[in-house]
């Protein structure tokens, strides 16, 4: 039930001496789109950052918001401080942007139907707000590309199907096409754009092209992906068409295929599978990068370098997705979904390096590549990027990158979609905090939650119930930078079966080499609150090591249990999460166990009394003479408020009988946890839930990023000193 830690062959270049390069990008601001909504307006609409540009100086950047109908504005003068510059309503749906010196061209959807598509291009002065001029395109703008020189426009019209007919298939008609035109002196002539057919060209569908995305080239070049049809278009400037062929398939080995298990396992296979891109940008004039994001039958997990003859100059395979894997930013509900999602692409160079950029949808994470030598990239670093990053705006000039991230979660009380803005830094890397690289076989991870200390610097961790059909205990050496997963766990019954019905989120060391872990229940989900004895080798041995809570608990038990264990002497101590029925407002128990005497008992936590949502308890740990424990609200981003690690006099902690009237203890704030998370320049995450100290006073907290569902996939592994 072991994996070991030995040396895995891979790409990603986060070993200690790459974290402490000359150069890394790291994050130093977000950007709520909500806050450019105007004085007065509804802030609780669904806002959304789509594909984003910047104007020729690099102070202000512009995105598409589709939800709202708008473009939003950005200053990024001092871009660790963006500032909202408002947005600016348009007649319809916003679906690209680029822009030229101070104006924006912006594609704007209109259609009133599948099979009535239309849409225009709005030429906007960024700086006023401005509409100056308006384009018909004939159909449904999806993508729009201006060259580097500023000379030249291309525009994708997708004209797309209707998922719901035909089984979702191409080809449905009327066709989409390209438009093309050349800009001068910043401005575009309407009466000069000239319209290229892509029709007959596909092997999939050649009536239905569906063209997605484009990008130009300093010849004047276009490129064009039909993700749909898998296929690829390269167009002169002059409208005729240079080149056409397939992007091809790639045979995929150690994936996850299935989703529906909470589990990680990447022994599965996919031969043949279509690349199907989506975003393409040019690397120099004769190569481009395609995100093979997959549709219909498609989705390579990855991404790939084509030379403009058609030939394949580099393949990713399963290498891209295997490095987000290694950094718990897999999102196992999109396994049998195209996996990682690669969706975006931006090209730069960056301080004499060339630069491709690579952004997992799904993954919400994006790969850093140098490409000095197309023939093999190396991956630098992944960036945390925000929940569905969709476009990216390099800014070398600046050494800026910028993502947008359209997934606004307001409606489930979650985060705000944001902009994120990365500097190119003489610093190390600040991300990520933990990593699993370098174990022999491909450890996947995530949803981290109870952690303790043990001897070396060593670092015991275990999942929550993301992973129900896999629970583990994951080993974490802290003396390397990031910190690393070096061995994982499963946690099993006696037949060798993964033990389900289990939520863990507490562990500690029995002082025999095995482990008492704390399971949160859930009645109405058959989950007992439990605490169990589990053997080195992850075994709960029989039933006598799994303690169900007594009948005194049970009788006043709700759904928020067990969040922590720890041991002192003989008695266990775990944290109860929220009030249960019969404890005062704003108050929680800290429970008792006796393994030797088999008794209960519990003391009474004086919580904080939230703003807004509920606080409660995530994490206890046992040190010297005080009792730590994280206290935290479930809010998010601004409306954070209550993350901080409390102490507790050991003298105070003396278990009264259950049932009975149950003593209070006192508690002093040690750190407001805050401050650290806002250090790594995104929004405030809700949940910080894992607490190991050692016996030095060197504290370690962690993050739980709730299995990369509905989440940005970071997690925070960070350490001070008492």
């Amino acid at each position: 039930m072991h994996f070991r830690a030995l040396c895995l062959t891979s790409v990603l270049a986060l070993a200690a001496s790459a974290a402490t390069a000359d150069m890394n990008f790291n994050r130093i601001a977000s950007f709520g789109t909500y806050l450019n909504m105007a004085d007065g307006e509804d802030l609780s609409r669904t806002s959304s950052a789509e594909i984003i540009a910047a104007t020729a100086d690099g102070m202000t950047l512009v995105y598409t918001d589709s939800p709202l109908g708008v473009i939003g504005r950005v200053d990024i003068t001092d871009p660790a401080n963006p500032a909202p510059l408002g947005n600016v309503a348009l007649d319809g749906e916003p679906t690209a942007v680029g822009i030229v010196g101070s104006t924006a061209f912006v594609g704007v959807n209109t259609s009133a139907s599948f099979t009535d598509p239309s849409g225009h291009l709005a030429i906007i002065d960024v700086i006023s707000g401005d509409i100056t001029a308006t384009c018909d395109l004939g159909g449904q703008p999806d993508s729009v590309a201006v060259s580097k020189d500023g000379t030249r426009i291309s525009i994708a019209i997708e004209n797309e199907r209707d998922e719901d007919l035909g089984d979702g298939r191409v080809g449905q008609l009327p066709a989409g096409f390209l438009v093309i035109g050349e800009i001068k002196g910043g401005a575009l002539s309407c009466d000069d754009l000239v319209r290229v057919e892509m029709t007959g060209l596909a092997d999939i569908a050649p009536e239905d092209p569906e063209p997605e995305f484009v990008d130009i080239n300093d010849l004047g070049e276009t490129i064009v992906t039909l993700q749909e049809n898998n296929y690829l278009v390269i167009v002169g400037a002059d409208g005729s068409i240079i080149n056409h062929f397939s992007a091809g398939a790639v045979d995929l080995d150690r994936i996850d295929t299935l989703d529906e298990r909470g589990s990680l396992d990447f022994d599965k296979s996919q031969k043949g599978r279509k690349r199907e891109p989506d975003a393409v940008k040019w690397i120099d004039r004769d190569h481009f990068a395609i995100a093979n994001e997959g549709d219909m039958d498609g989705g390579s997990r990855g991404w790939t370098i084509f030379s403009k003859t058609g030939d394949v100059v580099y393949e990713s395979g399963v290498s891209f997705e295997h490095a987000l894997i290694q950094i718990g930013h897999y999102p196992d509900k999109r396994s049998d979904a195209k996996g990682v999602e690669p969706e975006s692409i931006e090209t730069a160079v960056f301080d004499g390096t060339p630069m491709v950029f690579v952004g997992s949808e799904r993954g919400s994470a994006v790969g850093v590549y140098d490409v000095t030598d197309l023939a093999n990239p190396v991956l630098k670093q992944i960036l945390p990027s925000g929940i569905g990053p969709e476009g990216y705006v390099a800014i070398p000039s600046r050494n800026l990158l910028i993502s947008a991230n359209e997934e606004d979660l307001i409606e489930d009380g979650g985060v705000r979609a944001h902009v994120m803005i990365f500097q190119y830094q003489d610093a190390d890397a600040m991300y990520p905090t933990l990593t699993s690289e370098g174990a022999e076989q491909l450890i996947g991870w995530g949803a981290i939650s109870g952690m303790v200390a043990d001897a070396d610097g060593i670092v015991w961790a275990v999942n929550d119930s993301f992973y129900g059909f896999q629970p583990s205990i994951f080993k974490i050496d802290t003396t390397q930078t990031p910190a690393r997963i070096v061995d994982v766990i499963r946690v099993h019954r006696a037949n060798g079966d993964a033990a389900q019905k289990l939520d863990l989120e507490g562990i500690t060391l029995d002082g025999n080499g095995g482990f008492w872990v704390a399971s949160e229940g859930r009645t109405e989900r058959g989950i007992p609150h439990a605490i169990y004895h589990v053997t080195a080798d992850g075994l709960i041995k029989t039933n006598s090591a799994e303690i169900m809570i007594p009948d005194a608990l049970t009788a006043v038990e709700k759904r928020f249990g067990f969040e922590g264990i720890t041991r002192v002497g003989d008695t266990l101590w775990m944290a109860v999460q929220r009030e249960w029925k019969d404890d005062p407002k704003n108050h929680v128990k800290l429970v008792s166990y006796n393994i030797e005497t088999q008794e209960w008992g519990a003391v009474l936590y004086p919580k904080a009394d939230p703003a807004k949502g509920w606080v409660g308890l995530s994490e206890i740990v046992a040190h010297g003479d005080f009792m730590y424990v994280i206290e935290r609200d479930n809010q998010i981003g601004a409306n954070a408020v209550t993350k901080k690690i409390y102490r507790i006099p050991m003298a105070d902690m003396q278990p009264a009988t259950l049932g009975g009237e149950l003593p209070v203890v006192t508690k002093e704030e040690v750190r407001d946890l805050i401050p650290d998370l806002a250090s790594y320049g995104g929004y405030i995450v809700d949940k910080v839930e894992g607490l190991a100290i050692f016996p030095d006073g060197t504290v370690w907290v962690s993050t739980d990023n709730d299995g990369v569902d509905d989440s940005s996939g970071e997690t925070f592994f960070w350490m001070f000193k008492l």
